[in-house]
């Protein structure tokens, strides 16, 4: 099991969307599941690439720009390869970022362009989906990705993409969600057409995802930024015994 001890963050509920304003400095976490995480991360991209790695040549200018915020952000370097602090030389192959991009970080990263009224899902490195898959969600805009969140109704929809439209570079956004699993397993793909189960009454895990979105200042393209954390029931306060 690849866990974190703790989430490092008030779980309190929030209304939707739940945002929050943050810095870049604080973009990108690394944290005591960082080694699992990547050697976890490395595997599905090694043997379950396309599945978890997704871009349309549309995209490639933003998810270049991508890769060299990360390579600075994460690292404080641009070249050829870096080496990851669990020991891994990463090689950084710039015909395939979204791919070198998935072994960097501990992060998701989706990328999100403006096409006519709507954001689209254009490229992603998503090796931890909480039941969703990448394959049904590229090329959507927003209220097809979200489909089918009961929660996300015509009204959130608008009260996103208005979002979308209003984030600034430099001035990155962050929220999180909160789940119950029974499996501590990471990488959970799951179809619009598979609705997950209720867990059982006392689940084991907790899964809650630090989601962060900020505008790349060249390409405009916006960022969605996944760190998932998965922790025992006992690592929980009291304020959230029984999420959504």
């Amino acid at each position: 099991m690849i866990l974190q001890e703790r989430i490092p963050f008030d779980l309190s509920p929030r209304k939707l969307p739940g945002i929050q304003p943050t810095t870049m400095e604080d973009w990108l976490h690394r944290d005591e599941a960082f080694d699992g995480q990547m050697a976890r991360r490395d595997a599905l991209i090694s043997e379950r690439y396309d599945q978890v790695i997704a871009m349309h040549e549309s995209a490639r200018p933003a998810a270049l720009e991508l890769l060299d915020l990360v390579l600075a952000t994460a690292y404080g370097v641009q070249g050829d390869s870096v080496l990851r602090p669990d020991g891994v030389a990463v090689a950084i192959n710039r015909s395939d970022p979204m791919a070198s991009l998935g072994r960097l970080v501990q992060e998701d990263l989706c990328v999100l362009q403006k096409q006519g009224d709507e954001h689209v899902l254009t490229a992603a490195s998503l090796c931890f989906p909480a039941s969703w898959l990448l394959s049904e969600k590229l090329m959507r805009p927003l209220i097809g990705i979200h489909k089918p969140v009961e929660s996300y109704d015509d009204n959130i929809a608008r009260r996103v993409q208005r979002l979308f439209d209003g984030i600034q570079v430099g001035r990155p956004l962050w929220r999180f969600n909160a789940l119950w699993y029974e499996d501590p397993e990471l990488h959970q793909p799951r179809s619009e057409s598979a609705r997950r189960k209720k867990p059982a009454a006392t689940p084991p895990f907790l899964r809650s995802e630090r989601q962060c979105l900020l505008r790349l200042p060249e390409t405009k393209a916006v960022v969605f930024s996944i760190h998932t954390y998965v922790v025992p029931r006992k690592a929980v306060g009291p304020e959230m015994q029984n999420p959504a």
